[in-house]
């Protein structure tokens, strides 16, 4: 992918729509380069594992910070207990480290909590636009369908209209 997102890949795609030439005799009916067209498409499909491969590394990187905060939190709280230990006579010492210890643990479970509040709100971020940009492009061609279908059988019928028509004509002029 040419370093182009999928909002920017859809954006394309409906640009291209919207700026078609129309078919004579029809204005909902255009001319695009299918060319094109598929390959933006398959550049969306590209995209959006991308994308949510980076909002999984998001989670990723989030779940090591707290592990690493945990261990770090793990590692201060073995210390102090080894410090308050050794100065036994001294329990505010040992009190005020168990105290800091909590309230690191309590600053990194809050962080790594905003963290993934953050990564989810991307992420669902991310998959709405995605999901609405494909339910509009997928209304589009259900709309075209329907025309095209209604447009066929108006044809078909005034084919049958003209040959029904011709039909007569040649039993009232018999030669």
């Amino acid at each position: 992918m040419a370093d182009r997102d999928v909002k920017t890949l859809i954006d394309m795609l409906y640009d291209m729509v919207n700026d078609a030439k129309g078919v004579p005799l029809s204005a909902e009916k255009c001319i695009i380069d299918r060319e094109t067209a598929l390959d933006l498409l398959d550049e969306i499909r590209e995209g959006l594992p991308a994308e949510l491969k980076l909002a999984q590394d998001l989670i990723d990187a989030k779940e090591e910070y707290v592990n690493s905060a945990k261990r770090e939190v793990g590692r201060m709280m073995q210390k102090a207990e080894f410090d308050a230990k050794s100065k036994v006579s001294d329990s505010e010492v040992l009190v005020a480290a168990r105290e800091r210890g909590h309230e690191i643990v309590q600053r990194a479970e809050d962080r790594a909590n905003e963290m993934y509040r953050v990564v989810n709100e991307y992420t669902e971020d991310a998959l709405r636009r995605t999901e609405e940009a494909i339910q509009a492009a997928l209304d589009e061609v259900k709309e075209s369908r329907v025309k095209f279908r209604a447009a066929s059988a108006a044809r078909r019928q005034k084919d049958r209209e003209e040959l029904s028509k011709a039909a007569r004509a040649d039993n009232k002029n018999p030669t």
